[in-house]
């Protein structure tokens, strides 16, 4: 599969510094040459003479070049670079790894040998590509991490320490004051931490346009009672394991193109993973032009692009939690497979000995549980109640799994071959567990009918033919395309 494209035209980079244009935000970091800094594109501080600038892809390689992140506009809340944090390209598969804690305990030839290359031709590809070799971009990304910390929230430094990866404070305190010229404990002479109660606060960064409420309506319909809360301006959320239970709460940030996350979580050194979990949950690297560019060529969905520019790709919490809702919602509505899932849930949900917060009480049931549950105590028809404990067997067995680095096809493939997981079946798991932009269920009965436009109903083979133009984004033509439809019944049951 061919590269990404790096960096943006410089003609567009220096356009959008001088502008100061968020859509690009993340997307490069503007260094200077006088004061060794390196910027977001939406710095607020005078913009230097063109002479001085130079431009990165990522800010690992502005750091590998010796320049350190501004105290200013904070590299660290920008978003990330969606063109090389999805796809199939071996650094983009790499990359993926590495946000999801790959170097934090394992090796590099370990994450080489999970993408297929080795060591040696990963080093080569990342340097050549984001200019950074793989542990560069490891260790900046948990620095980064470490500053938004220091300057966000009252941890202990001992505790960012842990929570950014490193298991030295001494490693840590050296790390930092390298790449930062600056001590972390100085970075608290001014805090900026908000408070809530026992949790920490954080900004989430996202490039506009941003539907919000759009990924909220789409959870809310499917939040599960114990576990979820979707509130009108709010997702909420308790998460495991059952003997330190944590919980969190996503609301939009009250100025800026972030979101406000309040977090407890009793183990710091899970709070990386949890974040950037919940970084493609929301979909919050996305590049709304960049998508747009491709999908509003023309046809069905440039209407669509023009009523909501920000619909996101939501992705979903736990990959076996979604396979088990995907199998349940196999030709029956959302609800009656939200519905048979609460059942579920409560039956063999982990209940909480204290409740995270009010209403969350319970942990999703693991394959274990699954595994030899008669589902059919709840309603769940025999095939469907087989095919989840199939589910349950293979993940225990490692004949499955959601492992982050997969091509799509692979990954079809490998739940295809399972007993009642069909295509559509595992494309909507690779669209909501894998966040796969991808992915693409062409036999839904609604796409099929909404990408018609005419009443009429398209055939599997005639819409697949149809989404070849909007690769690599086939599973934001979904979410478009299903919430048309969503649109559409709203005056409905308003009016009955």
């Amino acid at each position: 599969m061919p590269a990404p494209t790096a960096l943006p035209d410089p003609h567009v980079c220096e356009q959008a510094r001088l502008s100061r244009d968020a859509r690009f935000d993340g997307l490069f970091f503007t260094a200077v040459t006088s004061t060794r800094i390196y910027c977001r594109p939406v710095c607020p501080a005078p913009a230097p003479k063109p002479s001085n600038v130079r431009y990165y892809a990522n800010a690992a390689a502005a750091e590998a070049d010796g320049f350190r992140p501004c105290l200013r506009c904070r590299p660290e809340l920008a978003p990330g670079n969606p063109a090389w944090q999805r796809g199939e390209h071996v650094v983009s598969r790499a990359l993926t790894l590495i946000d999801d804690g790959a170097l934090t305990e394992g090796s590099l030839d370990g994450l080489a040998t999970r993408v297929g290359v080795g060591a040696r031709q990963l080093r080569r590809l990342f340097v050549e590509h984001l200019g950074a070799p793989p542990l560069s971009v490891h260790t900046t990304r948990r620095l980064l991490f470490a500053k938004q910390l220091l300057t966000e929230t009252t941890l202990p430094v001992t505790e960012v320490a842990l929570a950014s990866g490193f298991g030295s404070l001494r490693r840590f305190n050296a790390a930092f004051a390298q790449a930062n010229r600056i001590a972390p404990r100085e970075l608290r002479r001014q805090p900026h931490a908000i408070q809530a109660g026992d949790a920490l606060v954080l900004r989430l960064g996202y490039r506009p346009p941003y539907d919000f409420q759009g990924v909220l309506d789409f959870l809310r319909m499917r939040a599960l009672p114990g576990i979820e809360q979707v509130q009108a301006h709010a997702y909420a959320r308790v998460f495991g394991p059952a003997d330190a239970p944590g919980w969190l709460r996503l609301s939009a940030w009250p100025d800026g193109h972030a979101l406000k996350l309040e977090l407890h979580c009793p183990q710091p050194a899970r709070l990386l993973p949890l974040v950037a979990r919940l970084r493609r949950m929301f979909d919050l690297d996305a590049e709304p032009c960049a998508i747009a560019a491709t999908l509003g060529a023309g046809g069905v969905l440039a209407p669509l692009l023009r009523k909501r520019p920000g619909l996101r790709l939501p992705g979903g919490w736990d990959g076996f939690e979604i396979a088990v809702r995907a199998v349940l919602g196999q030709q029956i509505s959302v609800a009656a497979a939200r519905t048979l899932a609460a059942r579920i849930v409560q039956r063999w949900g982990e209940p909480l000995a204290v409740p995270a917060l009010p209403g969350l009480e319970r942990l999703f049931p693991t394959p274990e549980r699954l595994a030899e549950a008669d589902l059919r105590e709840v309603g769940v028809i025999n095939a469907r109640a087989e095919t989840i404990r199939g589910i349950a067997r293979a993940l225990l067995e490692g004949r499955a799994d959601f492992r982050a680095e997969q091509p799509l096809d692979e990954f079809v493939a490998r739940w295809t071959a399972l007993p009642g997981i069909g295509e559509w079946t595992a494309h909507y798991m690779a669209m909501r567990a894998l966040s796969h932009p991808d992915a693409f269920p062409a036999a839904d009965l609604i796409l099929r009918r909404a990408a018609a436009g005419d009443g009429g109903e398209l055939s599997t083979r005639a819409l697949s033919v149809m989404a070849d133009a909007w690769r690599p984004w086939r599973a934001y033509a979904v979410m478009h395309l299903w919430r048309s439809v969503a649109d559409q019944a709203q005056p409905s049951r308003k009016r009955a």
